[in-house]
């Protein structure tokens, strides 16, 4: 894997994360009701779940990739529709905002670590992430060991980034996600980059 692809990787990911949805939603109603320390745990559990698929992603996937290469080309694809499709839509209508209610942790640093794993993989938009775009945004024909090793350490590295800030400012983050201006940004942000995605994906050689 080349240098490029780390980045484009990590774009991605950070853009996908950063949205808010269910996972975030949960992160920051488990850190207003129950404190940094639980939803830290609760954080742990979401970061494990997107590493399990992105093992599931590079297993499987590059098996496929050395039997079925058009495969990959039909995957690349429809990756471009549904990246255009997701600019369109961030553009268009926006992401709307979440309802946060702060909860009390019942159970302890476990059950937080649990409920985040379980959050994480089944959640629509982490599926539609690895299972969709990652094979568009990573060569899986080439994937090493070693490129494994780092495209994990990137994904803690990323989430790491984008979710311990919503655990820090989780007094704020209610009405941050509510704020017209703020989600506009979002959208538009979002919109931008799902957009150059498409377009980055759709001129790259297969």
């Amino acid at each position: 894997m080349t240098l490029a692809s780390f980045i484009t990787y990590a774009g991605a990911l950070a853009v996908a994360a950063a949205i808010p949805g269910p996972g975030i939603a949960a992160l920051v109603a488990r850190a207003l009701g129950s404190g940094f320390q639980a939803s830290l745990f609760m954080a742990t559990g979401l970061l494990l779940g997107d590493l399990i698929y992105l093992t599931a992603v590079v297993l499987g996937l590059a098996l496929v990739a050395q039997t079925f290469g058009g495969v990959f080309l039909i995957i690349k694809w429809l990756g471009v529709a549904y990246l255009g499709y997701l600019a369109w839509c961030f553009w268009t209508r926006g992401i709307t905002a979440e309802t946060i209610e702060a909860t009390k942790s019942r159970g302890g640093f476990l059950t937080c670590f649990l409920s985040g794993l379980t959050i994480t993989l089944g959640n629509p938009k982490t599926m539609i992430f690895y299972l969709a775009l990652t094979p568009t945004l990573v060569d899986l024909r080439t994937v090493t060991v070693y490129d494994y090793a780092i495209l994990a350490l990137v994904t803690a590295a990323v989430l790491g980034v984008v979710l311990i800030p919503y655990l820090v400012l989780a007094a704020k983050a209610r009405s941050l996600l509510k704020a017209p201006h703020a989600l506009k940004v979002l959208n538009r942000i979002a919109a931008a980059f799902m957009g150059g995605a498409a377009v980055a994906i759709a001129t790259r050689s297969a």
